[in-house]
C-alpha cells in the first residue's frame, strides 16, 4: 500500500521520517510530500503540487494538524482510497465555515498566536512535550512554518466520498481533543481512534501510529 504523508503547519516533511521508515519496513511505500512553495497557492494548487510529487495510484493520504484543510482536495487529486486525519482540523463541510471562523472552538487558548518555529521552548511545550529528550532534539530540527493564508480562510466545500480515519491525541495542547472527537462523529460519521500522545504522535509514538495506519486505513 502507498501512503502519502502531508506535513502540518509547523514541521517540514522530515517530521514524518520515523513513521515513513516503519511503513517501509512493513512492506509499504511512504511518500512525504512537501507543500511549501515560493508563492502561495489556492487549495487546488496545493493539491496539484502534491500530485506532482507522487507517481502511484490510489494511496492512503495522511494529513497532520492544519493541513486537514487541504486533505480532501489532495485526496481527490490523488484518487485516494482513504483519508487519515492525525490531530487534524476537519473542515465544516455542511456549514462552510473556515478554520479562522472556528478557531476559538478548535484551538487550545494558550496555543493561539504561538509560533513554535521562533521559540524552541514553545515548541517543546505545545508540540513535543511527550517526547523523550533525544526524540525532542530531533523533532526540533524539523520545525518549519507552513501557514499560507488559504489554510485559515478557505471555506469548506462538500465532503469527499472517501473513507476517513480520525486519530485524536488525548494529550494534545494545540487542538482540543474533545473538538476533534465531535468533528469526527458529526462531520465524517466516524468514531475517532485515540492515541495517548501530544499533538505530534508521528514523532512521539511512531510505531503506534504506523500500526494504526496499516490496520485501519
Amino acid at each position: 500500500m502507498d501512503f502519502v504523508l502531508v506535513h502540518g503547519t509547523t514541521q517540514s516533511p522530515a517530521g514524518w521520517d520515523r513513521v515513513a521508515k516503519l511503513l517501509t519496513a512493513a512492506g509499504h511505500r511512504a511518500i512525504a510530500v512537501d507543500l511549501l512553495t515560493p508563492v502561495e497557492l489556492p487549495i487546488e494548487g496545493y493539491a496539484q503540487h502534491a500530485r506532482e510529487q507522487y507517481d502511484g495510484g490510489r494511496p492512503v493520504v495522511v494529513a497532520h494538524s492544519g493541513s486537514g484543510v487541504l486533505l480532501p482536495a489532495i485526496a481527490e487529486a490523488l484518487d485516494a482510497r482513504a483519508m487519515v486525519w492525525v490531530a487534524a482540523y476537519i473542515p465544516d463541510f455542511d456549514g462552510g465555515r473556515s478554520l479562522r471562523d472556528e478557531a476559538p472552538a478548535v484551538l487550545e487558548p494558550d496555543w493561539i498566536g504561538v509560533d513554535p518555529t521562533a521559540d524552541p521552548a514553545k515548541a517543546s511545550e505545545f508540540l513535543f512535550h511527550d517526547c523523550d529528550p533525544e526524540t525532542e532534539r530531533l523533532a526540533l530540527t524539523s520545525l518549519r512554518l507552513f501557514s499560507p493564508a488559504v489554510l485559515a480562510a478557505h471555506p469548506a466545500g462538500a465532503a469527499p466520498e472517501i473513507p476517513s480515519t480520525v486519530i485524536v491525541p488525548t494529550r494534545d495542547r494545540t487542538l482540543r481533543p474533545e473538538w476533534m472527537r465531535r468533528a469526527a462523529r458529526d462531520r465524517l460519521g466516524v468514531t475517532a481512534i485515540e492515541i495517548d500522545s501530544g499533538h505530534c504522535p508521528h514523532v512521539s509514538r511512531p510505531a503506534e501510529l504506523a500500526g494504526i495506519l496499516t490496520h485501519r486505513a
